[in-house]
């Protein structure tokens, strides 16, 4: 099997972008014999017992663990998704190097320590390594209408899913000004959980009238970011306590 490298920013590896930011390199999984789609209900395959199933980012160890196990494969791909959904907004202003960097950041952190989990939902996992190999509009296209069929397919309860999003959304965010200087990494990062949120409450409110009540407040939320590149004034983003209290309300009203 090919092994997958993702493209690398301008001059610099995904693996020292991560360093440098608040995400921590994604765990290593065991070695794991793959087992068909039909060996365990979806959301089942490749659980760890916490349910975060070895994810680093900041607020995502939460996020897993206070979602029930029917929803938790549809976080893990409104999570993915994110990666996705912030990396077409950074191809339109940044290129394709750049989208193709953080689609490419997004299966390493996310798909790769559990992939046994997306592969037996029937995801074609192809469409994705091509948008992270490419980083084409195209691309990010056809990868993110696969997330959204596979993520309709999985069902789970679209607030649970929102909360969670929220959650890792807020706590990436922490990390965005750190000494005075804004960490651009954390800061796409967090707006893509952001913008998965919002695109789950788009996507689901017809069945899920908590969700379609909260809309308003997780469009709110998403405006707190100023746009899909991190400004260099510290000054120009929002506090954290702001992005986190705007979180709670709506995690708030969900539960």
């Amino acid at each position: 099997m090919t092994t997958f490298r993702p493209k690398l920013w301008t001059a610099v590896g995904v693996a020292a972008l991560m360093t440098a930011s608040g995400c921590s390199k994604p765990a290593q999984p065991a070695p794991m014999a793959e087992a068909p789609a039909s060996a365990a209900p979806v959301g089942e395959a490749g659980e760890s017992a916490s349910g975060e199933g070895g994810v680093g980012e900041a607020g995502a160890t939460e996020a897993y663990a206070g979602v029930p196990a029917a929803s938790r494969t549809a976080l893990r791909i409104a999570h993915l998704r994110g990666f996705f959904l912030i990396a077409q907004e950074a191809q339109k202003t940044e290129g394709d190097d750049s989208a193709a960097a953080l689609a490419g950041q997004g299966m390493l952190e996310v798909f790769d320590p559990v992939a046994a989990t997306f592969r037996a939902t029937g995801l074609d996992e192809a469409k994705l390594r091509s948008a992270a190999e490419r980083g084409d509009a195209a691309s990010l296209k056809a990868a993110l209408a696969e997330l959204d069929r596979v993520r309709a397919k999985v069902g789970g309860d679209p607030a649970a899913v929102i909360t969670g999003m929220t959650s890792i959304a807020s706590g990436l965010y922490g990390n965005v000004v750190t000494d005075g200087a804004v960490d651009p990494v954390e800061y796409q990062h967090s707006r893509g959980a952001a913008l998965s949120a919002q695109l789950e409450a788009a996507r689901f409110a017809g069945a899920s009238p908590a969700a379609k009540a909260e809309k308003g407040d997780i469009d709110a939320f998403v405006s707190l970011w100023p746009g899909p590149t991190a400004p260099e004034d510290p000054k120009k983003t929002p506090a954290a306590g702001v992005v986190s209290a705007q979180a709670s309300r709506i995690q708030l009203a969900l539960s």
